[in-house]
């Protein structure tokens, strides 16, 4: 059974992902030791995620949330993190589902910037990193590669790549019909991730010259230094406010920054401004909605800039979706097929075993006749095992796997040949290591 341990910017704190990424390999450690349980895992850790993806015998787990259970705690000791405090910061997916959410990740659909395509190397590396460990299985294996495909099918076949950016673009068009003078207008940016990057950036563009970043986690002064422009103090964030025409909030905050009461305050400081836009970038909202009642404060939510002004790159996302459950539902049925591949390799080592003993009678014929009669058996044999091959994967997506287990078991005597899958899959490993190296 596959399971995917996930802990992102849409479910926890900051400070919780970086200590997990801080301690992703006694997390891989722990998880990779823990063999009564976990006979694969591939570990995923960036700034903004960290997941494990991880293949478990189900029948060693009385339920899955057993299993969950028993991930959550073997995660949450090798962190140092309380299990109740892990648990409410990330998910557990199981089997359709694992692929799915992979798939994706790779693709971007789940960036703090949709579409951004760093991620697609990272997960890339996770899988490198876990085959040189040692800790990949063929259903593993087999789902990162298809990921890696699948990622760079979606950047081909849709406008994914440009429709995180496209939505700062768009917010920047409809303010543009409330601000005359871009490079008169004081801007805070809410946020220090690539999405404030790619945010500075588009107001750059526009003309916007005074531009100052908020950051909750005290990270303003850095990315103030690196993009030549001025920090915001933590406690500054009321101030900022009320001398500011227009607001972008871009964080990755998974709560509310920007509340009402704020808002109101600023409104009340001596000097404020009497009006400001508000622009909220946040997924989840930067922005507590109650804001846009306040005199003066006009709001952008990705809500409403999707709503009145879509792009066409706004459809991307769908498109991707699309593309991805597709490939999610494929996966599912080659996970299917697999349950069968053990029978069909016994029945036809089975088949060819008989095969080539009659062959051997034909020793005392002409090399020219043996040879001919050798080819027509073996063709004969080749078109006699299609069908029940065939059959075989469709009983198996069908669900009824066992049906032609049993079959072959009852006429033919033959037993599932596992460990000729286990030479499959290293056979396969190997020669997906040397593509990608070559490539």
């Amino acid at each position: 059974m596959l399971i995917c341990f996930t802990s992102s910017h849409r479910t926890a704190s900051f400070e919780l992902l970086e200590q997990l990424e801080r301690r992703v390999n006694a997390v891989t450690d722990a998880l990779t030791a823990h063999t009564d349980l976990v006979s694969g895992a591939v570990v995923l850790a960036t700034c903004n995620r960290f997941e494990a993806y991880l293949d478990i015998d189900e029948h060693l787990i009385a339920t899955r949330a057993a299993s969950a259970d028993a991930v959550i705690q073997t995660i949450g000791n090798a962190a140092g993190i309380d299990r109740t405090q892990l648990r409410d910061g990330s998910s557990v997916l199981y089997d359709h589902a694992v692929a799915e959410h992979l798939f994706a990740v790779s693709s971007g659909l789940e960036s703090v910037i949709v579409g951004e395509g760093e991620i697609a190397g990272q997960v890339r590396r996770a899988l490198h990193s876990a085959r040189t460990n040692g800790t990949v299985t063929r259903d593993l294996e087999r789902m990162f590669q298809d990921a890696s495909r699948i990622s760079r099918g979606v950047k081909n076949n849709t406008g994914i790549s440009s429709a995180g950016r496209s939505i700062v673009r768009l917010a920047l068009e409809l303010a543009s019909s409330r601000i005359t003078d871009w490079a008169q207008t004081s801007v805070l940016l809410v946020g220090t991730g690539a999405y404030a990057g790619a945010s500075l950036a588009a107001l750059r563009d526009r003309g916007a010259t005074n531009v100052r970043v908020y950051s909750r986690t005290g990270r303003a002064a850095t990315f103030a230094a690196s993009h030549a422009i001025e920090a915001v103090p933590t406690d500054g964030l009321t101030d900022a406010v009320a001398s500011a025409d227009l607001i972008v909030t871009c964080s990755i905050a998974p709560t509310v920054i920007l509340d009402r009461a704020t808002v109101e305050n600023a409104a009340n400081l001596p000097g404020s401004l009497d009006r400001r836009l508000i622009i909220d970038l946040g997924l989840p909202r930067n922005v507590d909605p109650a804001v846009a009642q306040v005199d003066g404060v006009e709001l952008l939510d990705l809500e409403t800039i999707s709503l009145h002004a879509p792009l066409d790159e706004l459809s991307a996302a769908a498109d991707a979706r699309a593309l991805v459950g597709e490939a999610a539902a494929e996966f599912a049925a080659g996970r299917a097929e697999q349950k069968v591949e053990p029978a069909l390799i016994a029945l036809r080592s089975h088949v060819f075993d008989v095969l080539d003993a009659e062959i051997s009678r034909l020793d005392k014929r002409d090399a020219a006749e043996r040879d001919a009669i050798e080819s027509a058996l073996r063709h004969m044999v080749g078109v006699l095992l299609h069908t029940p091959s065939v059959r075989a994967r469709e009983l198996a997506r069908e669900g009824d796997a066992g049906a032609f287990i049993d079959g072959a078991k009852a006429l033919f005597g033959v037993e599932p040949n596992e460990s000729a899958i286990r030479l499959d899959l290293a056979r396969n490993t190997a020669d997906d290591a040397a593509n990608e190296a070559a490539s």
